[in-house]
C-alpha cells in the first residue's frame, strides 16, 4: 500500500520546510509514504528546497498555471507512481501534517473514497465572523448540490483512494475543492469528513483577495459542475418558471381582451408573454441538448478512467510501450 502526499506550491520556499517536517513517514497499514511537490512556476527556490528536504518527487511548471492545473498534475503523477492513496495538502503549512494518519484511516478501512479534513472553522481564531458564516453557508449550498453533508467544503486537506482519483477529473484552474465535492456526490462516491488541526496563519491566501471573491468563484464552479450532471433538471426548472410567468401574463391579457374589452393598452403584455413562452420552451430544448452532451461527457470520463487504469497496469508490469504512452 503506497501513500503519496502531494503538495502544490507557488513560492513556498519559506513555509515548505515546516510543511514537510510534519508529514509522517510511517503509518500503520501503509507500506510506503512518498512526498510529491508540484512547483507551479515559483520564482523562488521552492523546487531546490523541496529536494533538499527529501521530497521524493518534484514536478515543476516553467510558469504559473494555477492551482487546478497543479492539482491535476499531482494526481496524474501520483497515479503513474503507483499510489493507492493520495493526500493533498497546502505548501503554506496551513494544515497539521500529523493528521494525515487520521485522514487516511477511513480509506484503509474501506469506508470512504474521499476523506475531507474538517478544520472546524467556527473555532479558528483568525477567521472573522463573516468568513465563518460564509464558510458555513457555502458548505451547506455545495453539500445540497452534491447531495452529501460536508461541513468544510473549502478544506484542501484531503485523502483520495486510487478509485476516486481515477474518477474525479479537474476542469478548473482556480480551486478543485467545491468541484470535487459535487463530482463525488453525483458519482455516488463515499465521502466522509474527519476533524483536523490547523497551524497558525503564515500568510494571506494567494487564491483570492477577499472572501467574497472566493464565494463567487467557488459558487460558479459548483453550479457549473452540478449542471454538468443535472443539465436537464436545471434547464427544465428555469424553463418551467419562465414559461409559467409568460403563461400568467398571457392569461391576464386574455382577461382584458374577452372580459373587460380593453385589450389595446395591454398589447405590450401580449408581446412579453409571447417572448417568455418561447424562451421557456427554448430553455427546455436547451436542457435536452445539454443532457445529451452531459451523457457523452460521462462516457468520455469513463473511457478516460479505463485508459488510465490500463496505463497504470502496463507500467506495473514493466511494459515499455505503456511507459512511453503515459509520458
Amino acid at each position: 500500500m503506497k501513500l503519496i502526499v502531494q503538495i502544490p506550491c507557488l513560492d513556498e520556499a519559506a513555509t515548505l520546510p515546516a510543511t514537510i517536517a510534519d508529514i509522517p513517514r510511517q503509518i500503520d497499514g501503509i507500506d510506503e509514504v512518498e512526498i510529491l511537490v508540484i512547483d507551479d512556476g515559483s520564482t523562488d527556490d521552492t523546487s531546490r528546497v523541496a529536494r533538499d528536504l527529501g521530497a521524493d518527487h518534484v514536478v515543476r511548471f516553467p510558469r504559473n498555471r494555477g492551482l487546478g492545473h497543479a492539482f491535476k498534475a499531482g494526481f496524474d503523477t501520483s497515479l503513474r507512481l503507483g499510489a493507492d492513496i493520495i493526500v493533498n495538502t497546502d505548501g503554506d503549512n496551513q494544515y497539521f501534517g500529523g493528521d494525515i494518519t487520521a485522514l487516511v484511516q477511513p480509506i484503509l478501512q474501506g469506508e470512504a473514497h474521499v476523506v475531507i479534513g474538517d478544520r472546524q472553522t467556527g473555532d479558528i481564531s483568525h477567521f472573522s465572523l463573516s468568513k465563518r458564516l460564509l464558510q458555513r453557508f457555502g458548505s451547506s449550498v455545495v453539500g445540497r448540490l452534491a447531495s452529501i453533508s460536508v461541513p468544510d467544503v473549502a478544506s484542501g486537506f484531503r485523502a483520495y483512494s486510487r478509485e476516486a482519483a481515477l474518477h474525479l477529473p479537474t476542469f478548473t484552474d482556480f480551486d478543485h475543492t467545491a468541484e470535487h465535492v459535487v463530482q463525488a456526490g453525483q458519482n455516488r462516491l463515499a465521502v466522509v469528513s474527519v476533524p483536523i488541526r490547523v497551524n497558525p496563519k503564515a500568510r494571506a491566501s494567494r487564491l483570492f483577495s477577499n472572501v467574497g471573491e472566493f464565494v463567487l468563484k467557488s459558487g460558479t464552479i459548483s453550479l457549473r459542475t452540478y449542471a454538468r450532471y443535472k443539465a436537464l433538471k436545471l434547464f427544465a426548472a428555469c424553463g418551467a418558471l419562465t414559461f409559467l410567468v409568460g403563461f400568467a401574463i398571457g392569461l391576464r391579457f386574455l382577461y382584458f381582451f374577452f372580459v373587460v374589452g380593453e385589450a389595446d393598452q395591454y398589447v405590450q403584455s401580449l408581446i412579453l408573454a409571447s417572448v417568455l413562452l418561447m424562451a421557456g420552451f427554448q430553455m427546455f430544448l436547451t436542457g435536452i441538448v445539454a443532457d445529451l452532451i452531459a451523457t457523452n461527457r460521462s462516457m468520455m470520463e469513463d473511457t478516460l478512467s479505463r485508459v488510465k487504469k490500463l496505463e497504470i497496469r502496463r507500467q506495473q508490469h514493466g511494459d515499455p510501450d505503456g511507459e512511453a504512452e503515459s509520458q
